[in-house]
């Protein structure tokens, strides 16, 4: 025996210091039924307790702990208790001798007992984790990254090394839960190149994953939203998990979907109405204001009248005990409800007002926002708010965050800016990008439209900010080389300083980079477009290439916004028929996956081109699907609601003038009765072409005004010419509705000034809105005579004399003029 330790006295040494056996230890710690039987384990056996049994007091303790109810309280008492200080004490020192998944399992845990990041047992922990970083497997590496992001350690060199390390390994991967960990930690530092073939391994590995992991899918979709990209086929496939398992679903949960769909702009109504029953039921269940906010702001924009009310009454009741953040989310809420309650809007608002020091500044911006949405007046609460912003702004020195500050004071009462202010939106000018300049003058035209008065030298000041601004703008769209870097910064840019001041340099800028369009972003840039009205024909050209050459790999919901520009600004691409054909083709195989509002806009949009599907028609004009439609429209805003039934109208007009052979009935009677209530009203233009087209055609009893047609199109002017051209009055029984009969060889005529609204904003091409209606009054029997604003206002039109020659040539075609009207 004395021999063997001679020979082996390391060995007879660590056999010394260890347990019999560490078997019966653990199973009485896994056999335990609270913390305190883990804490009396831990001090009897303190002295031999070994990197397992420590590990396996950790699982325990969190195990009990993800039990409570109370989970703060708890949470301090074991922090807090003598033996889980020992417990530290212990994992200090036998970390080195744990395994790969013990070790980063006590540091997961230890962080969930609220230790912080610069206790030595963290940083030894991490240290060690790192040594080891190349040799951990999927799990363990997703659970350490995890560790790492509750430290907020987005952007440190070891969080980049984990990401080398994924993307090194990704062939190999097969856990798509721990990749889905990581795929959301790393999201922050990844390339595009990487983001692409993350997005492909997860749709490769899918159909490997129960589907009941929810946690899975809400991971992808979360990563998805990090990296900003709408990847329908993805967000299919998770919605699809999300609705198979709805029943099982908490208010936590659906309130993150709702939350993440938002920001995607991934609009699925099955799962919006499943989820307004969800929780509607779950109303009864919270009394608790942190529950029922969370509950209002997930399911008041859903809810129905009733629901709404019911919400708004019983967060009044609550409203004493909501905390800053809570009455926050409870006015936001309000604004997406469209809420007039005054009541509670001055109740939450006081809460607001209560802890205005506390919030950051972004808050203050949403809470300035929310207030001049829904109409609050308080004099005492603007001018502390103006206080505060002003005192934030003083002292702050980040572009983004003092555009965002001059922003919420241009929209309080009196917006002004004060020289120093000027100042220092100058001296940052250098550093921001496109959304920061639009803040900025967006803001700077708020103030110089209030400060009309110029009586002193700040708004000629304002002034030159904005030529600076305008300066900066250009600037950063010229240095700009890559498409995806300048469609994050213009895609949400709107309002008059970019219309017209940026506009048109951003198409050149767009022309520039046009090879990079491809099926990722041609749906964005597409809208983009729509939305400019700016007619770019080479543009245009260049996304119906895209399309017919990619269009596999475009997805059904993008079509929609990849037609539009086409539709909006009646432009016919060189491959007209085969650009199309090609869109409509791929959506008749998907129609089936289509939200009925979907198809409603796009059945509006073809239509506006005269093209009309005839499986799309028949998907739309049935009872199923408007009676789907309608409890569809019951989630949207008033405004919203109020568009798709408009879109629908307009679609329903197209088919019964354009397509009779479909036999589709008229039955938007009593709505087009309700929306033109008032057709009686007429601009300046208007008036005065009014009085020139009595003069003209003999007085006022032979021409109307405002003339609602069958079909309910309404026409600036109306006048009625016989066989010999000459105007025939409308007697005192005519109705204002057109469409009784005519004399033999009489001719009904539709005079219509179009403004600035009917053309491109940088070409006199007539819009496709516009068109459709020519082209729909001219089958219900007018010749329609259009007078552009750009001819009525032109130099050759200045005189009356001018404009009444104008009006007989287009009228009666007493020959013609050759006046240059461009």
């Amino acid at each position: 025996m004395l021999r063997l330790r001679a020979i082996c006295p390391f060995s007879w040494r660590m056999f010394q210091f260890r347990p019999f056996s560490f078997e019966p230890l653990i199973s009485q710690m896994t056999k335990s039924t609270d913390e305190e039987q883990i804490f009396d384990l831990i001090e009897k056996n303190k002295a031999i307790l070994t990197e397992e049994q420590v590990g396996c007091a950790f699982s325990m303790l969190w195990q009990f702990q993800r039990q409570k109810i109370s989970l703060l309280k708890n949470v301090e008492y074991i922090r807090e208790h003598p033996q889980f200080l020992t417990l530290q004490d212990l994992a200090t020192t036998k970390m080195e001798f744990m395994n790969d998944t013990t070790l980063v399992n006590v540091l997961y845990i230890t962080q969930q007992f609220g230790i912080k990041a610069h206790d030595p047992l963290i940083e030894a922990l991490v240290t060690e984790a790192w040594r080891r970083l190349e040799r951990f497997d999927i799990s363990v590496l997703s659970k350490f990254s995890s560790c790492l992001v509750d430290q907020h350690l987005y952007f440190s060199p070891l969080m980049g090394e984990i990401a080398d390390i994924v993307n090194r390994n990704l062939e190999s991967i097969q856990d798509l839960r721990s990749l889905s960990v990581l795929m959301v930690n790393i999201s922050s530092l990844i390339s595009q190149r990487f983001q692409e073939q993350l997005v492909n391994k997860t749709e490769l590995l899918f159909d490997t994953i129960d589907p009941s992991q929810v946690n899975t899918a809400r991971r992808i979709v979360q990563f998805l939203r990090n990296i900003k990209y709408s990847y329908y086929p993805l967000l299919e496939r998770c919605n699809q998990v999300f609705l198979s398992n709805m029943n099982h679903l908490d208010l936590d949960f659906i309130s993150k979907i709702l939350s993440l769909y938002h920001s995607l702009q991934f609009y699925n109504f099955q799962f919006f109405l499943m989820a307004k029953k969800r929780l509607t039921e779950m109303i009864p269940l919270f009394d608790h204001p942190a529950n029922f906010v969370k509950l209002l702001v997930a399911l008041g924009p859903l809810a129905g009248p009733q629901e709404k009310d019911r919400l708004k009454s019983t967060i009044l009741l609550m409203s004493e005990e909501l905390t800053s953040q809570q009455a926050l989310a409870v006015m936001e809420a309000m604004e997406e409800m469209e809420s007039r309650n005054s009541h509670l809007i001055k109740k939450i608002a006081s809460i607001l007002c209560k802890h205005l020091d506390n919030y950051k500044p972004v808050e203050l911006l949403r809470i300035t926002q929310t207030l001049i949405f829904l109409h609050f007046q308080s004099k005492d609460f603007f001018v502390k708010l103006r206080e505060l912003l002003i005192s934030y702004l003083k002292v702050s020195v980040v572009p983004s965050e003092i555009a965002l500050l001059v922003c919420a004071l241009s929209m309080l009462p009196s917006p002004h800016l004060d020289e120093a202010r000027i100042s220092q939106i100058e001296a940052v000018l250098p550093q921001c990008d496109l959304s920061d300049l639009n803040d900025f003058a967006t803001s700077v035209l708020r103030c110089i439209q209030y400060d009309h008065t110029y009586l002193d030298s700040t708004p000629g000041k304002q002034l030159k900010l904005l030529q600076k601004l305008d300066y900066h703008g250009r600037q950063r769209l010229q240095k700009c080389n890559d498409l995806n870097l300048l469609w994050k910064e213009v895609k949400s840019l709107k309002g008059d300083w970019f219309a017209h001041s940026l506009l048109e340099e951003t198409v050149v800028t767009l022309q520039r980079l046009m090879d990079e369009i491809n099926y990722m972003n041609i749906a964005g840039i597409a809208s983009f477009i729509s939305r400019s009205n700016y007619l770019s024909t080479s543009l245009l050209d260049r996304i119906a290439s895209v399309v017919v050459q990619q269009i596999e790999k475009i997805h059904p919901f993008a079509i929609l916004g990849v037609i539009l520009p086409f539709c909006a600004l009646n432009y016919d691409p060189p491959q007209r028929d085969e650009f199309f054909g090609t869109c409509i083709q791929h959506l008749n195989s998907h129609l089936s996956k289509l939200d009925p509002i979907m198809l409603v806009f796009l059945g509006s949009s073809l239509a506006t081109i005269e093209y009309f599907p005839e499986n799309l028609l028949k998907a739309i004009f049935n009872i199923k699907f408007l009676a789907k439609l309608d409890s569809q429209l019951e989630l949207l805003c008033s405004s919203l609601n109020m568009k798709v039934q408009f879109r629908l109208m307009e679609l329903n007009r197209a088919v019964c003038l354009e397509c009779p052979e479909y036999q589709i009935p008229w039955f938007h009677e009593r709505f087009c009765q309700q929306y033109n209530k008032d057709t009686g009203s007429m601009n300046g233009a208007q008036q005065q072409i009014y009085k020139m087209l009595a003069e003209v055609l003999g007085g006022i009893n032979f021409v109307k005004a405002s003339v609602l047609t069958p079909y309910y199109y309404t026409i600036g002017f109306e006048c009625i010419l016989d066989k010999r051209k000459n105007p025939l009055p409308y007697g005192k029984s005519n109705t204002q509705i057109a469409g009784s009969r005519l004399p033999p060889g009489a001719e009904k005529i539709a005079l219509e000034f179009l403004d600035s609204r009917a053309f491109c904003r940088n070409t006199p091409h007539l819009k496709g809105k516009s068109a459709m209606k020519k082209r729909h009054l001219e089958i219900l029997g007018y010749h329609v005579i259009q007078i552009p604003h750009f001819e009525w206002n032109s130099m050759a039109l200045s005189t009356k004399g001018a404009r009444m020659d104008y009006l007989r040539e287009r009228i009666f075609g007493a020959g013609k003029s050759d006046r240059c009207f461009y």
